[in-house]
């Protein structure tokens, strides 16, 4: 389910990796609850042989190991398999570029360098090693290059830059850009704003690593995931047959704090990909609802509410009224009894499959700061994939958990 690695864990900008091992490796910035900065000075690498447990392998790679910047935190990386080497891209405040490299796909990764005609000129390494072992380099803000990089992949080939191969005029780019090749056509998945925000990962195509770039659509936007949320980055990934986009969630009424989620997607044959919505359940496609809800698997909010945190816990916050908060896919089996876990003073009502639905139960909270559990009945019992929604109509409520029985 979403977010898929342990809530403790905030792992924005995720370039998902299937190795030779046959493990999906994750590599990403990485940001700690209630800290309001974007980043830190550590990456954190985690793998997966199903999708659902992930192994930690802890910290691989630190901003102290950075020789040439006295930089403070590590932006958004990503990672490649050369000639026998895993090769960690990262980059630094300033525009700065650079290079680590390991024996194993999780690290610890060293040898830090800049990579030479790149560095001091944009954010957000993205790099693609084609079919005939050729390694090309993109990044950049507001603009993108791409350049060919040399054999030892520390430097470009300054004759192959290209610069403005996506343009925020053009392409709606911002920031963030991930490079795959996907049945003989390169696809770029990138940060796009021009739905107000840079909340959205669109992509674009071509028949060459150097363009040109045509923007084919959205995938996901994940502008609902909080009423502050700004950016987005991620890339796609094939798993065992299924294609996936892999985004990140921010939380806590803040654009940071962001968390790693996953979708299941479909490449056509004619090489388009429709947009999807931001689920609850992301590679489980739907959870069995007897396993609760915990509030932090929210996957779209309406109004001021937001995910908050108190010591451990992660619970929804709302105050006021026409708020709204939607967890989708749940599975049902004829539940009939709910018991929620809340704290406040209001009420709020719990439909199925729209907002506008008649409602299942109305929830009346009068418990002010202590967390108790309520428990009612259902108008009518649940079957089958559904969204739940919850509409709260007035006062203060936090929700840290529904269980259905």
């Amino acid at each position: 389910m979403n977010p898929f690695l342990p809530l403790t864990e905030m792992i924005p900008d995720a370039e998902a990796r299937v190795w030779a091992d046959g493990r999906l490796y994750l590599y990403g910035s990485l940001e700690q609850a209630g800290v309001e900065a974007w980043c830190s000075g550590s990456y954190k690498v985690f793998s997966t042989a199903d999708l659902v447990t992930w192994t930690d392998h802890g910290i691989s790679f630190e901003i102290s190991q950075v020789g040439f910047s006295d930089a403070p935190v590590l932006f958004a990386p990503d990672c490649v398999y050369y000639r026998g080497r895993y090769y960690l891209f990262f980059c630094l405040p300033g525009g700065r570029e650079g290079v680590a490299v390991a024996d194993g796909p999780a690290g610890p990764f060293g040898d830090a360098s800049p990579v030479a005609g790149a560095d001091g000129s944009g954010i957000d390494p993205a790099v693609l090693i084609d079919d005939d072992g050729r390694a090309y380099l993109y990044w950049g803000q507001d603009q993108l290059y791409v350049a060919e990089l040399a054999e030892d992949l520390r430097s470009i080939i300054p004759e192959t830059l290209r610069k403005g191969i996506l343009t925020g005029a053009r392409h709606g780019f911002h920031e963030g850009a991930s490079i795959r090749k996907i049945q003989g056509r390169y696809y770029l998945v990138y940060c796009d704003d021009t739905r107000g925000r840079a909340s959205c990962l669109s992509y674009a195509t071509a028949d060459s690593p150097f363009g040109p770039f045509e923007r084919k659509g959205v995938i996901i936007d994940n502008a609902n995931c909080d009423p502050l949320s700004w950016n987005n980055h991620g890339s796609l990934c094939a798993f065992n047959g299924q294609w996936y986009i892999f985004y990140h969630r921010s939380s806590g009424f803040s654009r940071h704090n962001r968390r790693a989620c996953m979708e299941p997607v479909t490449i056509h044959p004619d090489g388009g990909i429709d947009e999807v919505r931001m689920t609850s359940s992301g590679a489980e496609r739907a959870v069995d609802a007897t396993r609760g809800i915990d509030a932090a698997r929210v996957c779209s909010l309406y109004g001021r509410i937001y995910l908050d945190r108190e010591d451990s816990r992660e619970f929804l916050h709302s105050e006021g009224s026409f708020n709204g908060a939607v967890f989708r896919y749940y599975r049902f089996s004829g539940q009939t009894r709910l018991r929620a876990t809340v704290r406040g003073n209001g009420r709020f009502a719990m439909s199925s499959d729209s907002m506008a639905a008649p409602s299942l139960v109305k929830i009346a909270v009068d418990s002010t700061n202590s967390w108790s559990t309520i428990e009612c009945t259902l108008d009518r019992p649940l079957s089958g994939v559904r969204c739940l929604y919850l509409d709260f109509a007035e006062g203060r409520v936090d929700l840290l958990r529904i269980e259905f029985s």
